[in-house]
């Protein structure tokens, strides 16, 4: 938790900075976001998993304070509904392949899909046009997630002993609902802007979650050490300016 709270301070503390030495910004930008998602839990002791597939949307806000030399500095705050999970990788035998829900030839399958609301606050690099072309960017910054619901996907009754049929004997978390709701980590991402003066801009975005915090209880009489996130999300934003530096010279 003290990481964490150094990340956000260090953050809040960094955007500012920048604007003293700087060209003058007073843009903001409004907007939303789509995406799909691509997630697994790092379990100590470890379950076989491949990565869960969901959705991710939501709304998005940018304020840019100032240029400083060539870097375009921001800061991004988002607040999104995301589906999130594991997909446990299941063998019938040792030496057989991956089992998924869509493979019905195959007795096992496993997974856990779980909603959030996910609020990222992110610094912003950026290099190239603020108004009309491309841009090229940097973020990176906290995240917190409040868990909404989960929704289990399976084959077979959890409650049946199933261990001699797995690739791993660790079943314990398939019966075992979330503990923690409250997730916190860092996100970190980078992508491409196109900027239209009169349309808006448009972004694609690839960025990388790493949870900080554990969905089950960590502690020496827990079973599990570490539960944490990892998330690989993918998507496109459009935001429009709500107001806007006037300069002529910007491009």
């Amino acid at each position: 938790m003290r990481q964490f709270i150094f990340i956000i301070l260090s953050i809040l503390t960094f955007s500012p900075s920048f604007a003293q030495v700087g060209e003058y910004r007073n843009d903001f930008a409004i907007g939303g976001s789509a995406g799909y998602t691509m997630s697994s839990i790092a379990f100590v002791p470890t379950v076989p998993q491949g990565e869960l597939g969901g959705l991710t949307f939501g709304f998005t806000a940018r304020y840019t304070c100032e240029k400083y030399f060539s870097s375009i500095c921001a800061v991004v705050g988002e607040v999104n509904y995301a589906q999130i999970g594991w997909q446990e990788r299941i063998w019938d035998k040792k030496d057989q392949p991956v089992v998924m829900l869509s493979d019905t030839t195959q007795s096992l399958a496993y997974s856990r899909k779980m909603a959030y609301v996910q609020i990222p606050f992110m610094a912003r690099l950026g290099w190239g046009r603020e108004r009309s072309g491309l841009q090229f960017f940097f973020q990176l910054g906290p995240q917190i997630g409040f868990f909404l619901n989960e929704k289990t996907e399976t084959n077979f009754d959890r409650l049946t002993e199933t261990k001699n049929q797995r690739s791993s004997y660790v079943v314990a978390q398939d019966t075992m609902a979330v503990e923690n709701k409250f997730d916190y980590g860092i996100v970190v991402g980078g992508g491409v802007e196109f900027s239209n003066r009169h349309l808006g801009h448009f972004i694609l975005e690839g960025r990388y979650y790493y949870g900080l915090g554990n969905i089950y209880g960590a502690t020496k009489r827990d079973y599990f050490a570490r539960s944490n996130f990892g998330n690989i999300v993918i998507k496109c934003t459009y935001l429009f300016d709500i107001v806007r530096t006037k300069n002529s010279k910007i491009k």
